[in-house]
């Protein structure tokens, strides 16, 4: 979605941002973390309208920093509608998947509807997931993300079925995306940062790299989602009556609302750098791989600017960019997968949590221990 343009942007920040700590500096933006971490969870019409408070928080830690200029403006604005120089981004993708979906929601959930009769609820549920993980990475988190959403939504399954499964797909497609740089920023722009020596990083060095780690985690998302969710849609597939109940209006403004947050995203990321800078990148890789379940609620591209470079060595990189594709699922604005399911399915932040952070936790807990020879060595 942004490579090249958000590391420009990313090193003339840089240049901006004091070499010592300013500690007015640090008091405002440690409080803005804090606001966004806790308010969405305490006061429900924030949590009703998440990306306009995102917006305002990440105007304010902008603001605060004094990062203020012409190209991050242009690139907050920029990033929802183009990837790289293509002028097609996550907003018309929303769009236009939302208009098909509200004019042929009948063919497509019968469709659905007919490949979970012929596998089983179980089955079907552990597949989409596979595929979602695994197919983010070719056509990009975003039109995986779009698709997924439509499909959960035809389920004849409770509100609370649906979440998990939204959850746990979006785990995988989190993860997935990590495996090639078109299936999502992170990867994009950390294959530009690595592409000199000593790494050379081409194409295929996320899989190489990471593919390891990530493909076995999609697998076990898939299968756990499968029995997790799954086994909880009791309703058989003859039985089900397939209902459509959203306007065009509700398309439109969802498209809009996931503008706002991605734009919000790159804004709050981008104010919150100097403490990045100045704390975060001179933390032990095993502390680092914690630290950045912050990633949860702020934009991994941006860190994954910051954080990564060419001096580090493939342990450092290797903790870096799992604990950022892990943690991304535990919080809505983690992901892009999270953003888009959210507001097609309206899950809100604390339905969100309640599954995705225990989950989260799990799963870094996992890769953590399976990592530790990395760090120990």
């Amino acid at each position: 979605m942004r490579d090249s343009g958000l590391i420009g942007m990313s090193q003339l920040l840089m240049t901006q941002i004091p070499s010592e700590p300013v500690v007015s500096i640090v008091i405002g933006l440690s409080l803005i973390t804090l606001l966004v971490l806790v308010l969405p969870f305490l006061v429900k019409r924030i949590e009703e309208n998440l990306e306009l408070f995102f917006l305002l928080m990440g105007i304010l830690a902008v603001t605060i920093s004094g990062l203020w200029s012409w190209e991050l403006a242009v690139e907050a604005l920029k990033a929802p509608v183009m990837i790289g120089s293509i002028p097609i981004g996550i907003f018309q993708v929303v769009l236009i998947f939302g208009l098909i979906i509200h004019y042929y929601h009948l063919p497509f959930c019968n469709s659905i509807l007919w490949a979970a009769s012929k596998l089983g609820w179980t089955l079907f549920v552990a597949i989409l997931i596979l595929i979602t993980g695994l197919l983010s990475s070719i056509i990009s988190v975003i039109v995986t993300a779009v698709l997924l959403s439509e499909i959960v939504s035809c389920l004849p399954a409770e509100k609370s079925t649906k979440i998990k499964f939204a959850v746990v797909a979006c785990f995988a497609a989190g993860l997935g995306a990590g495996l090639t740089p078109i299936g999502e920023p992170l990867s994009t722009i950390m294959v530009a940062k690595l592409s000199g020596p000593p790494y050379y990083a081409d194409f295929i060095f996320p899989l190489k790299v990471f593919g390891a780690y990530i493909i076995p985690g999609v697998v076990a998302l898939s299968v756990f989602g499968g029995f997790f969710v799954g086994r909880n849609i009791r309703t058989r597939v003859v039985d089900c009556r397939i209902e459509y109940s959203e306007t065009l209006k509700a398309v439109i403004l969802r498209a809009l609302r996931v503008f706002l947050f991605v734009a919000a995203l790159i804004l709050l990321g981008e104010g919150l750098k100097p403490l990045i800078v100045w704390y975060f990148i001179h933390i032990p890789a095993p502390a680092l791989y914690w630290i950045n379940m912050l990633s949860a609620v702020l934009d991994n591209a941006t860190l994954t600017a910051v954080e990564i470079g060419p001096l580090m060595d493939l342990e450092q990189i290797t903790s870096i960019i799992m604990g950022l594709l892990i943690a991304g699922g535990m919080l809505i604005p983690g992901n892009i997968p999270n953003i888009v399911a959210a507001a097609r399915l309206k899950i809100s932040m604390q339905q969100w949590a309640i599954i995705g952070i225990p989950l989260g936790l799990v799963i870094m807990a996992i890769y953590f221990i399976v990592m530790l020879p990395l760090f120990l060595s």
